[in-house]
């Protein structure tokens, strides 16, 4: 009796080819290559947030465009047997393996200093130029000299700069026929230089390689690029007018990147699921890319792979792993009360509406917490929920967390970062309050504290007992317990020593004037339920007992 091995899932597998030919699920995008065809652009760059099939989308192209009859490579055409490209017609297929592929990823470019992560690039381009050493034969000796230099790593920055299109002339001279470039993660090496300070270096040598590639090379047949940003405002693309920039504003290709519905539901039927697709929308689901709405891929294979091994296992936030949160914390670091009240708004559900800057640049975010929203549209943390013009016929869109997994990084992170910032608040006074029950002092300093964070108004209870709980625990020679079972019930949250025990009960009110009496209603409950018992056997003498209530930024203790 032979049992079925289940088809595997690609995850972290971004190698179109090996994902055909062992076997692994995939979610077929091959009609991208029609779409690329159909249009003919010179030059596209399609930016994406991260995780979202950037890499594989590329590898697979250089799999159906490459001739490798001189790289010692197998027909790729196999490949396509049976996809959607292949089910387009000859039309199409005829441009399989047809034309030489130079094909770099600058994703391993995030160095700590620009000289290493500029001998990465060049590492990455020598490893090209020698995949592609055939061409020699067909080069004069003093082209053959400088492919030598380039290959081994001992050109200068002028020919690095300029080496893609030297290959590309090299290439031609070998086939008769003219170069597809492709460049995968272009703009890693600019977002790590602007984090570590060498950013103006980079974009110098990043500008003059893209443009003497892509910017009037008669060998280039076409290029596609990929990254999260078009960044044009800095030059990258100076004098480029053949460039098509696919945005996530963009209805091109708005289906080639991240999972459909209908993907989603054959994937699902595949590994008998259905019964998870409902959570898997809620919370893997949202992105709008043009007029089109997808699915992090990613997060789905992955909570796809989990609930094949155990189908009710938990729903993870996947993609909070996968990608730098850097500019959620800028934001927070950089909000004033108008942003704070914002980011509350999107924690809530809610929405808001933005300007959107498509070239904004790295250099520019902290200029301004506009620019910081813009980042965080177009590196995926936020999704377009409707686009209008202002009367200046400037875009303006309504934005809105996409899905669970984002809430729940946008709540953990937000609140991590809290509580860091009140580690370093200086909370002599708020302890020195607590411990001698004076409570006017003690609710002065908390609303002092709670008018600088960020609340929750969708899980108000959790967050405030999480608030003052990161509190207390900064109390030296005092330990937090929380939901402490003693008498006839749970106390929220006890803060004791050696000889003494502060007992509190939280109430979070609906209404301002409610707070007094809530307060009262918490004194009432720790005396009815008899808190202070456990403490009473444990001989604490000196107990003292707090009311607090909560209302948004405001609270009341007693």
């Amino acid at each position: 009796m032979s049992t079925e091995v289940p088809t595997p899932l690609p995850i972290g597998i971004s190698f179109f080819d090996k994902i055909i030919e062992q076997g692994f699920y995939y979610v077929d995008k091959t009609l991208f290559i029609k779409d690329l065809l159909d249009k003919r652009a010179a030059v596209t760059l399609c930016t994406r947030p991260r995780r979202f099939g950037k890499t594989l989308n590329q590898t697979m192209l250089k799999c159906f465009f490459e001739n490798t009859a001189e790289i010692g490579g197998k027909d790729a055409r196999a490949l396509f047997k049976g996809l959607k490209i292949e089910k387009a017609g000859e039309k199409y297929m005829e441009h399989q393996g047809k034309y030489p592929v130079i094909f770099l990823s600058f994703k391993e470019a995030k160095k700590d200093s620009f000289e290493k992560s500029y001998l990465q690039l060049n590492d990455n381009i020598a490893n090209e130029f020698i995949r592609h050493k055939y061409v020699k034969e067909k080069i004069t000796d003093e082209k053959k000299n400088l492919f030598e230099k380039i290959a081994t790593g001992e050109g200068s920055v002028d020919e690095y700069s300029t080496s893609v299109k030297f290959l590309c002339e090299c290439l031609e001279a070998y086939y008769g026929k003219k170069a597809v470039v492709l460049i995968d993660e272009y703009d890693v090496p600019l977002e790590n230089s602007w984090s570590r300070g060498f950013y103006d270096k980079m974009v110098d040598f990043i500008r003059t390689l893209l443009s003497s590639a892509l910017k009037d090379n008669p060998f280039l047949e076409f290029s596609v690029m990929t990254g999260c940003l078009r960044i044009s405002k800095e030059s990258i693309f100076t004098g480029l007018n053949n460039l098509d920039v696919i945005s996530i504003l963009s209805e091109s290709y708005s289906e080639h990147f991240g999972f459909t519905q209908d993907e989603i539901d054959a994937l699902f039927r595949h590994y008998k699921l259905d019964s998870r697709l409902e959570t898997a929308k809620r919370w893997y689901d949202g992105y709008m890319f043009g007029k089109t709405e997808v699915y992090n891929p990613w997060s789905s294979i992955k909570a796809a792979s989990d609930w094949v091994t155990n189908i009710d296992a938990f729903p993870r936030p996947h993609w909070a792993n996968t990608s730098g949160n850097d500019i959620v914390r800028k934001l927070v670091d950089k909000a004033d009360s108008e942003a704070k009240a914002e980011l509350e708004a999107l924690i809530a559900g809610g929405s808001i509406s933005k300007l959107i800057h498509e070239d904004i640049t790295y250099d520019e975010m902290e200029k301004s917490v506009d620019n910081i929203w813009n980042f965080l549209f177009f590196t995926g943390y936020l999704k377009k929920v409707s686009e209008t013009v202002d009367h200046k016929e400037r875009i303006v869109v309504e934005l809105k967390i996409p899905n669970k997994e984002l809430e729940i990084i946008f709540e953990n992170k937000i609140q991590e970062w809290f509580e860091e910032s009140t580690r370093q608040r200086d909370l002599k006074a708020l302890f020195a309050a607590v411990l001698c029950g004076d409570s006017e002092v003690f609710q002065a300093e908390l609303s002092k504290i709670l008018a600088e964070s960020i609340s929750y108004h969708d899980s108000a209870e959790n967050f405030y007992h999480g608030f003052m709980a990161g509190i207390l625990s900064r109390l030296n020679g005092y330990r937090v317990k929380s939901n402490r079972e003693s008498g006839d019930g749970r106390s929220d949250l006890v803060l004791y020593g050696m000889d003494k025990a502060v007992i509190f009960e939280l109430k979070v009110v609906e209404k301002f004037k409610e707070m007094p009496a809530l307060c009262e209603d918490a004194l009432r409950q720790i005396e009815e339920r008899n808190y202070a018992a456990y403490w009473d056997d444990e001989g604490y003498t000196n107990i003292i007992k707090y009311g607090v209530a909560f209302y948004k930024k405001r609270c009341e203790v007693r």
